[in-house]
């Protein structure tokens, strides 16, 4: 039984799953939005908050576990980008679901940062 087990396999080993989600936030901090199945997008949510977190107090402890889990050019663009949503306390990305994909029928979404410059 799968009681209390959080997050999805995803049909890959868990190094497998750890480049998956370094690739996905790669992509999203580079672009700011990026479109991938729903299950992906909620899996890379609470991972991308978490160094959205992280960028917003850009100490050296922060900017090294950041260019640790990503390329360090990406690591200064997420910098950047949390300060835009410096002042937010959380909820730093948004879901927008959209229809299946034609290929396989699977659920896509779009993963965006939330913009706070109105």
């Amino acid at each position: 039984m799968k009681h209390l087990k959080k997050g999805r396999k995803f049909g890959r080993e868990q190094d497998q799953r750890r480049a998956l989600m370094k690739s996905l936030a790669s992509s999203f901090f580079m672009f700011g939005r990026i479109t991938t199945t729903e299950a992906k997008a909620k899996e890379l949510r609470p991972f991308v908050e978490k160094l959205l977190t992280r960028a917003k107090n850009p100490n050296p402890a922060n900017r090294r576990h950041l260019a640790e889990i990503l390329h360090p050019k990406v690591a200064r663009k997420a910098v950047e980008e949390a300060k835009v949503i410096a002042n937010r306390n959380g909820g730093y990305t948004r879901i927008v679901k959209l229809g299946a994909r034609k290929s396989d029928r699977a659920k896509m979404a779009i993963i965006e940062l939330v913009e706070s410059r109105k």
